[in-house]
């Protein structure tokens, strides 16, 4: 099977940030969508290995800011490459609390979305959180970026090629690169993928 098959379904990406008492977080995802217009309700779907997704469960509520194509990639690294149970993740990026008070990124986004769940769904190493939508504004007139513009644009390109005669592998998600036999086990230690999101150079 060709999994990059996978990677021509057209998809927006975005910055879903959640609050529980005095811990805010935020994770980069590409599954927002509207699924009713009366009520306003959408869905999101999210790892539950994800600190984000904890939050989500013990609140209710969520935001969502949808990345815009001036965004680069220290957004992208910042929100979807590190953890939120370690690090601020807002450090160095702007955000303003709404009035459910989360915060939301109003850098490199052009609109927000203030959600509260309504039901959720088990699909096993994910949760769909379906939620309506009680608030969001028009951030900017800029383009909504997509998961294409982002690997063509945005994602940085892995470096040629060395001479050492190593085998050589590409993480097909943040382009981290490994020389040598990649093991079956192997973590890549940028976003955390395993060997099955490789692909030898």
């Amino acid at each position: 099977m060709d999994n990059k098959a996978m990677y021509k379904i057209s998809y927006g990406l975005y910055v879903l940030t959640a609050r529980c008492g005095s811990f805010s977080n935020g994770c980069i995802i590409n599954t927002l969508s509207q699924v009713t217009s009366s009520p306003n309700r959408v869905s999101i779907t999210v790892n539950k290995t994800d600190y984000t997704h904890y939050l989500i469960s013990q609140s209710g509520k969520f935001n969502v800011s949808v990345i815009d194509e001036s965004a680069d990639f220290e957004l992208f690294r910042r929100f979807g490459f590190s953890t939120g149970r370690w690090e601020n993740k807002f450090y160095r990026f702007t955000s303003i609390r709404a009035e459910n008070g989360i915060p939301y990124v109003s850098g490199s986004t052009c609109a927000y979305f203030c959600c509260k769940v309504v039901r959720t769904i088990d699909l096993g190493t994910h949760t769909m959180f379906i939620a309506d939508v009680e608030d969001c504004k028009t951030l900017s007139d800029k383009r909504p970026m997509t998961y294409d513009y982002y690997h063509a644009n945005v994602k940085p390109k892995p470096k040629p090629k060395s001479d050492s005669g190593a085998e050589k592998w590409v993480c097909n998600i943040c382009g981290y690169i490994y020389e040598g036999a990649l093991p079956a086990d192997f973590i890549c230690p940028v976003c955390k993928h395993g060997a099955a999101d490789f692909s030898r150079l």
